[in-house]
């Protein structure tokens, strides 16, 4: 079937633009809510905030705001090419701007994860240190860790591996199979070979080059 004859779809056929920004208001808010409400109370950034390290805290946060449209359009192009290029070696017919716009969608499942860190930390955990903010991710693999003792290199794979990855997986495999309107199986090959492969092949060069 043609992908032009699929039913409207809110969740991917809605306007990239609109979609974008959206994403990006909710990402700035989110991280200035986790910011100000969080990170900046602790005990290590009240020490440091009236002194020149703090100033420099400071200009890294703002660039971090700064920065959320630049990574999203990079992540975005890039994943979206490798799904789109998934497709074509299938024989799927999506256009890449629909590639791009399934990309798009699928990264509000990670918006999930930084909401709960935010509701954990201010009404759980609500006196935390530097390190349990940095070492909580939700329904990752790094809870089975004790953050302050594991090899630093391990770090970043150990919260990268976690329940919204796979979920994020699911997001990108219904959106190819919902522009192209064939076997969800080949969408999850198209999605092992153009994301999974790709994903864990930057796991192992992070754990190689890592010092």
């Amino acid at each position: 079937m043609n992908s032009t004859s699929n039913p409207e779809n809110p969740f991917y056929a809605a306007d990239k633009r609109v979609v974008f920004l959206l994403l990006c208001a909710l990402s700035a808010l989110l991280l200035y809510i986790k910011k100000d409400f969080i990170e900046n109370e602790t005990a290590a950034f009240e020490f440091l905030q009236d002194r020149p390290e703090g100033m420099i805290l400071r200009i890294i946060s703002g660039l971090q705001f700064l920065s959320i449209p630049l990574i999203y359009l990079w992540k975005f192009t890039v994943i979206g090419f490798l799904i789109w290029v998934g497709c074509f070696m299938f024989g799927y017919r999506i256009t890449y701007a629909q590639s791009w716009g399934i990309v798009l969608a699928a990264e509000f499942v990670f918006l999930i994860p930084e909401l709960i860190k935010i509701v954990w930390f201010l009404f759980v955990d609500t006196d935390p240190d530097y390190y349990s903010i940095r070492g909580f991710y939700p329904l990752s693999l790094i809870h089975f860790f004790d953050y302050t003792a594991m090899d630093k290199r391990w770090a970043y794979p150990a919260r990268a591996i976690n329940v919204f990855e796979i979920v994020y997986w699911f997001a990108l495999v219904y959106g190819v199979h919902y522009w192209a309107r064939k076997e969800k199986k080949i969408a999850w090959l198209i999605v092992a070979c153009g994301y999974f492969f790709i994903f864990f092949l930057w796991l192992a060069f992070y754990l190689i080059v890592y010092k």
